[in-house]
């Protein structure tokens, strides 16, 4: 079950907003409800899951209606219409006292602009939500410090937030609402205010964090640069309608219509793309078969070289055709002329850093786990077509580009 369901959910402004959703279902677009009706459409029937745990990021241009959908998740916004299921309970069907509990204890929220209280030190702006809550001072204090050490910050609990640079005072945020221990982190263009370099680094303090902590942030971002690279999936918005939910990889590579093709035309696949999404199934043997089953078997597959596991499917190395057939003339077995230096990569080596490797090997790169059991291998081809954003099936097999690489 997702941790939270957005079920046909739309937001418009003026008057009759409610007859607005009655004309969206009857094929109204968000145009001829502005000319005709004045009415405004901010978010348009909305549907999506968001499974705990993920970081799920909702991207799109100014005015695509990304805030104001995620601003309804703790009904900061109230919807117009549709359900918000949070843990399977209808947050649209929740009194007043009941939606603070949400706010307070399930759902947290960073702001772009820090909001931090200029007249509290640090480790009480982490306290605040807390001391709202009325915990014990003690308790409060402790699970603040908790927090500062978690976004490194410990040491800097008596600052005062001008005393802290744009980054640090994020940070700041961030502790704050991890202080609560939510189960929905909602994080509104948290980092658009820093600096590049700044910003970079809170992407890889959020990465670090989610690695200890697990939770489900909700991550608001214009920035296709910035969703690529923290996204575990990504939701893409133009006109308060969601035009296309998939994995970083999906967004890039199958794009559902020219609009999401012409908003990540410009991306460089080699910064996104890693061997695990670029590798084939590679033709095998073990070291038992010899040297003339290894000739007849790249015979019939069409390629120049096979590479040797043993019955765990750990790689021992690799053959070529050449040493295959003198193997055979001189009787030698495959252990004889194994090549056991063969280039490796694990499975999540993005492919901009592999072309080198690539370019001085003979040999396609095997990729393998941490045990060093072979998953797949990368040939030239395949690197060369992945920029091209063309990539292959999972499971493809290897085939003539090999004879090309060996």
């Amino acid at each position: 079950m997702p941790i939270l369901s957005i079920r046909n959910v739309s937001k418009l402004f003026g008057p009759n907003a409610a007859q607005g959703v009655k004309l969206l279902d009857q094929g109204y677009n968000k145009q001829k409800l502005a000319k005709e009706k004045q009415i405004t459409v901010g978010v348009n029937q909305v549907n999506m899951d968001i499974e705990e745990g993920e970081i799920f990021v909702i991207m799109g241009l100014s005015g695509s209606g990304k805030s104001t959908l995620v601003r309804m998740f703790n009904r900061l916004i109230e919807p117009t219409a549709g359900q918000i299921l949070i843990n399977d309970k209808d947050i649209m069907k929740m009194n007043a006292e009941q939606l603070r509990e949400v706010r307070r204890k399930t759902i947290s929220m960073v702001f772009q602009k820090f909001a931090l209280f200029p007249h509290r030190t640090v480790a009480e702006n982490v306290e605040f939500g807390l001391e709202v809550q009325k915990v014990d001072k003690s308790k409060r204090q402790e699970k603040a410090q908790q927090s500062l050490e978690l976004v490194g910050l410990k040491g800097w609990e008596n600052k005062m937030p001008d005393e802290l640079s744009g980054g640090m005072q994020q940070r700041v945020g961030l502790a704050r609402a991890l202080a609560n221990d939510p189960e929905v982190l909602l994080m509104d263009e948290a980092f658009s205010a820093l600096d590049p370099l700044i910003r970079r680094d809170m992407q890889d303090e959020l990465l670090d964090l989610q690695e200890k902590m697990k939770k489900t942030i909700i991550f608001i971002t214009h920035d296709l640069d910035e969703a690529l690279r923290i996204g575990d999936r990504i939701a893409l918005m133009r006109d308060g309608e969601v035009v296309q939910i998939g994995t970083p990889e999906e967004i890039l590579i199958q794009p559902a219509n020219g609009y999401v093709e012409r908003f990540v035309e410009d991306v460089d696949l080699s910064k996104v793309l890693t061997a695990s999404h670029v590798m084939r199934r590679p033709e095998t043997i073990t070291p038992d078969r010899g040297p003339r089953v290894a000739l007849e078997l790249m015979r019939e597959r069409g390629v120049s070289n096979l590479f040797v596991i043993d019955r765990s499917k750990k790689l021992l190395g690799a053959i070529t055709a050449e040493d295959a057939s003198r193997a055979a003339k001189e009787k030698l077995s495959i252990e004889e002329i194994l090549i056991p230096d063969c280039p490796v990569s694990p499975p999540d080596r993005l492919i901009g850093e592999m072309f080198e490797q690539s370019s001085t090997s003979p040999i396609p790169i095997s990729v393998v786990d941490e045990n060093h059991r072979l998953l797949g291998v990368v040939v030239r081809g395949s690197l060369l077509g992945a920029m091209a954003g063309e990539v292959e099936n999972e499971g493809g097999h290897v085939n003539e580009q090999q004879l090309d690489i060996g």
